[in-house]
């Protein structure tokens, strides 16, 4: 049987793990931390991962422990809506649900071990680099220019025992701030971004926590009610990373996959569904062909879709985010806002 060695036990790598034919390979996952996460943020499920939860068999678990999103608004930072989207058939699955049901799908002939990798692992045949943004396989292998880059900005993410609002539902935009609001399994979920010289090691959650309450003082009453009960067991707290544009995912007999070969700005919400899918792409490719050319369709296949994915997230965070261009940009949504309603009074008028 063939070697195949995962470095990272996170939604990537146990993807992969699941989706690799037990019958062809002999597969080591090595995750540093001993057991899953009892805190994690809500993940919108794109249709392109459904398809991939499809594939592993555990989509129809996950949608049964996740409510499905509906309807959510871009609003400005006192909560007017600007622009309403309907979510259809998305759904949000926590990120602890969403790895107990990966964790689940693996097989048991794989082989887990609790240790973390500081270089290469010298187990022999294909590695694959599913750790994430400070990925050591991408950072060993890689060099030089390939460590992640640190963004100046702050994120926080929460879950409450209260369930939001429908007309609170959706993404703020302040001056340089974003925030956010979904529903979640058992009540709600929130997430907040901004400039921040916190970090980027080892922050204090409930620092940071004083500190959102601080910058959000001003914005709309339901942004102060989630970060007033809000709590430091329930939050995490980390400085945004990305990783630099790769010329491929591939370097001989290594492959990235998820965060560890894209990690992106999470504005698009889009980077645990990419990891899903390059897992599950990579699998497919691996099951049905000889490595070499597994790899080649892989990075192919793979690197010019994230990569724009990772650019449009760029750029939508740029404009979430901005400071200076903030009266701008709220004065063309306030245009666009004011025109739909005169377009749909005209449509409702004519009928």
């Amino acid at each position: 049987m063939e070697t195949i060695t995962i470095v990272g036990g996170g939604i990537s790598g146990l993807a992969l793990a699941a989706a690799l034919d037990p019958n062809r390979f002999h597969v080591t996952v090595y995750e540093k931390r001993p057991e899953l996460p009892a805190v994690g943020n809500a993940l919108g499920m794109w249709p392109n991962a459904q398809r991939a939860l499809a594939r592993l068999g555990i989509l129809d678990q996950a949608r049964a422990v996740s409510p499905v999103l509906g309807s959510g608004s871009v609003r400005n930072a006192q909560g007017e809506p600007w622009v309403t989207v309907d979510a259809g058939e998305m759904f949000g699955i926590s990120r602890t649900d969403l790895l107990r049901l990966l964790d689940t799908a693996v097989p048991g002939s794989v082989r887990r071990a609790t240790s973390q990798i500081r270089g290469l692992p010298a187990d022999g045949g294909l590695v694959v680099g599913a750790d994430g943004v400070h990925s050591v396989v991408r950072s060993t292998a890689w060099r030089p220019g390939a460590d992640a880059r640190l963004t100046p900005y702050l994120a926080l993410r929460g879950t409450l025992p209260t369930p939001v609002a429908p007309d609170e539902v959706g993404e703020y935009w302040g001056r340089g701030d974003l925030f956010g609001m979904a529903v979640a399994r058992g009540g709600s979920f929130w997430y907040a971004s901004y400039r921040s010289g916190l970090g980027p090691y080892g922050i204090d959650v409930p620092s940071a926590l004083e500190q959102a309450r601080e910058r959000y003082a001003g914005h709309a009453p339901a942004i102060r009610r989630a970060l007033a009960a809000a709590t430091p067991e329930e939050c995490l707290v980390q400085r945004l990373w990305t990783v630099p544009r790769l010329g491929s995912y591939v370097s001989g007999r290594i492959a990235l996959i998820g965060d560890a070969a894209h990690a992106m700005m999470p504005t698009l919400g889009r980077g645990a569904c990419e990891s899903l899918v390059d897992a599950v792409t990579l699998a497919d490719l691996l099951n049905t062909l000889p490595e070499d050319q597994a790899l080649r369709a892989y990075d192919r296949q793979r690197r010019f879709r994230t990569r724009a994915v990772s650019l449009a997230s760029s750029a939508l965070g740029r404009v979430a985010l901005t400071e200076r261009g903030q009266p701008l940009r709220d004065g063309l949504l306030n245009l666009a806002r004011r025109r739909n309603k005169r377009a749909a009074v005209g449509s409702s008028s004519g009928r």
